[in-house]
């Protein structure tokens, strides 16, 4: 079974603020991946709002629901990214720690150290009928304070496995994803996936984590957009879920 592809478009939001205006427009970058077979769309909207606004949540949590996909809603734990999800009701919130001035995402929650900050959100969104996933590093040791969260799912920071790909230590960090996913499985959670997964690093999840339910990818897939074009590139990321090796552009 395939693993789903949700497509975060965080990276068409810059590209748009850079200029001040409305193009590239969100809205137009999520109607041609959808078109080209995505199952989901992800915005992550931080307080900076330096990519995704508000706005776009909106704009295309109602596309979104024309068309018949989900959307992710990714953030941190302020009260205004909490309001926002309960009053629009995604089909998904991805709880997601923040370092002040960080460029991007670069830990998971430390559970169950931070347990207490996250549960009772999750509590509220799961009343409202949202999903819930929360960021998590590969391993086993938190899997049962995720599960004590009360959170449907977990998403794995996959971005040490990416580092490691085509290194000797690429075994180990799979090793980890895969220890991690069976473990969250056999506690009844749900298995995502994200952060610098591409066209190389990707079929190998697809063909060996089988408990994968979906990926969320942005940046490599806008970028190599560059190059290919936005509808072939999802059709190569869609292929790569199937766990089918397939080309990926030239980087560098």
């Amino acid at each position: 079974m395939a693993i789903n592809l949700s497509v975060n478009l965080n990276k068409v939001c810059l590209l748009r603020n850079s200029r001040g205006a409305q193009n590239p427009a969100p809205l137009v970058a999520a109607e041609a991946v959808i078109a080209a077979g995505v199952a989901g769309l992800t915005l992550h909207w931080r307080a900076d709002e330096r990519h995704t606004r508000a706005q776009d949540v909106r704009d295309l949590l109602e596309l979104a629901r024309a068309r018949g996909v989900e959307l992710n809603l990714e953030g941190d734990t302020r009260a205004e990214l909490i309001d926002l999800a309960l009053e629009i009701r995604p089909d998904q919130v991805t709880l997601v720690p923040v370092t002040p001035g960080e460029i991007t995402s670069d830990h998971g929650w430390d559970l169950p150290r931070e347990s207490a900050q996250i549960a009772p959100l999750i509590a509220r969104l799961k009343d409202a009928g949202i999903r819930t996933s929360i960021f998590l590093d590969a391993g086993t040791e938190s899997l049962e304070a995720a599960q004590a969260t009360g959170t449907d799912r977990i998403e794995i920071y996959t971005e040490p496995y990416a580092r490691a790909w085509g290194t000797p230590a690429q075994a180990a960090e799979l090793a980890r994803l895969q220890d991690c996913a069976r473990g969250a499985a056999a506690l009844g959670l749900g298995v995502n996936a994200g952060h610098d997964l591409d066209l190389r690093n990707l079929p190998l999840l697809g063909q060996e984590v089988p408990e994968l339910a979906e990926v969320s990818i942005g940046h490599a897939l806008l970028a190599d957009a560059l190059y290919l074009g936005l509808s072939e590139t999802v059709r190569r990321y869609l292929a790569a879920c199937r766990g089918e090796v397939v080309a990926a552009p030239r980087t560098q």
